[in-house]
């Protein structure tokens, strides 16, 4: 049943009477969502109930979307940030016959959402989770469910998509052009993110941007009055985004009329504020709202079904004409423009072979040939260079030889040294699309999330700020591994050694709480060199983002004809020194500026005749991934006395020295001082290094 939104039951609302099976199928749509999740006994069938009028008329009437060719480069991309109104999504995805993908990218023939997978919905290994998932199910543009993260990264992908135009359309040849369409609700505009995004989309006049926003003033815990009474309309004004609003959501004409506006709309991005009521309940149902917290129940079902006109014990129906009428519309004009599309690709392909042969290659993540040429090797210095310089060296090379590589930082570019400075680099403005440096304000959040979107479209995004900052960006950050995206986080100023900016800037924690992200690349060189084999490892991943944690402070550059060559970082740690005379006795085990204290101490150890051997370990996760003996031969199970050094908490790293290692690292926060000073405070040196060596040895 349906309500105004304060709890007061009311029969539900068909769609305006015009094309009978206009109205079929949104009544599909509906019961579809309240069998699923019926059958599963979890989850919420309302927001699926109430929003489908909208996405039957923008898929239908307006989405350019080819349901046998989902990964087509110039679709329009629909996100359902509402995640949780996942049955929506997947009754669509079925109805109009979206056939599934793997990752090589082959067309697979065979449905990506199955009435079965409906009927198995939030069930162990079905295509058809709780909340969609990107690379789960084909069809899913984007991974959501904390809400939220659907809209901000719709902001990338609209971004993505006028950078992709401004880079590859040439005169005759309108090659991107899509739009992004993001479905949200109350719960999105109130988290945080959402505004930081929505800010930056203004800023940037993203016109091929259409936010949906689910104005039921309902959430889980009653009426938005109780946290939430903004006018969203004046505030999303406030960002200069134009603002449409819908009066009745089962009205299908006025909001054929909203999504015109939107396709019209050249200078600004579009919200189309949706007045909605959501499927609430009977009477002995009030106060449990079925958007948000449990199924309708047998017998409501029953009775919706009776007031929709519609079978009362038919479960998962679909009636004949209904796929065919999806097909004849949204599935035939998606066909029509994607045969176009490729056969304009060829024309482009003999006209303009070169950036063809970009979009191919990006769109496949493949990087082009020779793209780690040229990479900088630095000489031995003592004084060395800091870790972020030697990354700014290094992403100015690769950037010009990946012309998709592009990013920025939160208002940090000159301290972090992410700005690209070659010629011709440019800034991405709202005048100007093509250029390669992005500013994104000081919003980590929505700059992850940003990431995200940009590396949806295929694109080779990379943000950076500080570590400490790193709890801006997580939930974005988390989602880039679930997702399977090779984002790029360049995160500096990466210990206490961030000196006289005291505790609040100085990253403690932040190193373990990175590592602890399945699927995340958390690399951390030692030196310079060891930062180009870093860059040169994360441009190799496809499907996996990456991390990179560097130094403010210089950082000796090792001399690698004394020490082992820094390739060994592509291996996530490896043996840099071991002393002559027979197999060591103790480990030195470091990421970072502390591999260098290791390497002193080492030479300490050596004159009074102990056999240690310094471990670089950059990156656990590439370690744990190499074969056993590999892993026993780096630390070999016999040597026991073993000393981890690193300048954040030392959680995780018993892992590698035992309960009998010892571990120098941070218990407590830092403090505000010259770096020198807090080293010695904190036990950072050399000396300190060699006597929990010796301690280990029982010297």
């Amino acid at each position: 049943m349906s309500s105004s939104g304060h709890g007061v039951p009311a029969a539900p609302r068909a769609v305006t009477p015009e094309d009978p099976m206009a109205q079929q199928t949104v009544t599909t749509i509906r019961t579809l969502a309240m069998d699923a999740v019926q059958a599963a006994n979890s989850g919420h069938p309302g927001t699926a109930m109430a929003m489908a009028p909208i996405v039957y008329t923008l898929w239908q009437d307006f989405l350019r979307f080819d349901p046998h060719d989902p990964i087509w480069v110039n679709r329009d991309r629909f996100l359902l940030s509402i995640g949780h109104a996942s049955t929506l999504l997947y009754s669509m995805l079925h109805l109009c016959g979206v056939r599934a993908v793997n990752p090589r990218y082959e067309r697979l023939g065979h449905e990506s959402v199955s009435l079965d997978d409906i009927k198995r919905f939030r069930q162990l290994d079905s295509r058809t989770p709780g909340h969609p998932e990107y690379r789960w199910t084909s069809g899913v543009e984007c991974t959501t469910g904390p809400l939220g993260q659907g809209v901000a990264s719709s902001v990338g992908i609209a971004l993505g998509g006028q950078w992709m135009a401004a880079h590859f359309n040439r005169p005759g040849f309108p090659m991107v052009g899509f739009d992004a369409y993001a479905l949200c609700g109350d719960g999105c505009l109130m988290e945080g993110v959402s505004s930081e995004a929505a800010s930056l989309a203004g800023h940037l006049k993203l016109s091929n941007l259409c936010w949906i926003y689910d104005n039921n003033r309902i959430t889980i815990e009653g009426s938005t009055s109780l946290a939430f009474s903004e006018d969203v309309a004046t505030r999303f004004m406030g960002y200069a985004w134009n603002v449409v609003r819908v009066g009745d959501a089962n009205d299908l004409e006025l909001l054929r009329r909203a999504f015109r506006t939107f396709k019209a709309t050249t200078d600004r991005p579009t919200l189309i504020i949706v007045d909605s009521h959501i499927a609430w309940g009977s009477p002995n149902k009030q106060g449990t709202s079925a958007a948000h917290g449990e199924p309708l129940g047998e017998e409501e079902i029953r009775l919706t079904k009776r007031a929709y006109g519609w079978p009362e014990d038919g479960r998962f129906l679909v009636p004949d004409g209904v796929r065919e009428h999806l097909a004849g519309g949204m599935g035939k004009r998606g066909k029509e423009e994607r045969d176009a599309w490729m056969q304009r690709f060829e024309r482009y392909r003999a006209e303009h072979p070169g950036l063809a042969d970009e979009l191919y290659r990006m769109q496949h993540r493949v990087l082009p040939d020779g793209w780690d040429t040229d990479l900088p090797v630095f000489p031995a210095d003592p004084k060395g260079l800091a870790g972020r310089d030697a990354s700014g060296k290094v992403l100015n090379v690769l950037a010009q030889r990946v012309p998709w590589l592009l990013g920025g930082s939160a208002d940090l570019a000159p301290s972090t040294k992410t700005r690209l400075t070659f010629a011709g680099a440019g800034d991405v403005t709202a005048a100007e699309r093509g250029g390669r440096n992005l500013h994104f304000g000081i919003r980590e959040h929505a700059m992850s999330a940003v990431l995200n979107g940009l590396s949806l479209v295929k694109l080779r995004p990379f943000g950076s700020g500080f570590l400490v900052f790193s709890d801006y960006s997580r939930p974005a950050l988390r989602l880039s591994a679930l997702m399977e995206l090779p984002t790029v986080h360049v995160f500096t100023h990466d210990s206490i050694g961030v000196g006289e900016d005291g505790p609040t800037h100085q990253p403690v924690e932040h190193l373990p709480a990175l590592r602890a992200i399945p699927g995340l690349l958390v690399i951390r060189p030692a030196d310079a060199n060891e930062v180009t084999e870093a860059w040169r490892v994360i441009m190799q991943q496809r499907h996996t983002p990456a991390a990179l944690i560097l130094s403010r402070q210089a950082l000796p550059t090792l001399d690698r004809t004394r020490y082992a060559p820094a390739r060994g970082v592509e291996r996530g740690a490896y043996v840099l020194a071991d002393a002559p005379g027979g197999p060591p006795q103790v480990l030195l085990l470091a990421s970072g500026s502390e591999v260098a204290l290791c390497v002193a101490a080492h030479e300490q150890l050596a004159a009074e005749g102990i056999r240690s051997r310094v471990v670089s370990m950059p990156c656990w996760e590439l370690f744990e991934d190499q074969p056993q003996d590999y892993r026993d031969a780096v630390l070999p199970p016999a040597v026991t006395a073993r000393v981890s050094v690193e300048q954040a908490s030392t959680f995780g790293w018993e892992r590698y020295t035992g309960l009998r290692g010892a571990n120098i690292g941070m218990t407590t926060f830092g403090a505000s001082a010259p770096l020198a000073e807090l080293q010695k405070k904190f036990g950072f040196t050399a000396d300190a290094v060699a006597a929990a060596a010796r301690a280990q040895l029982g010297r």
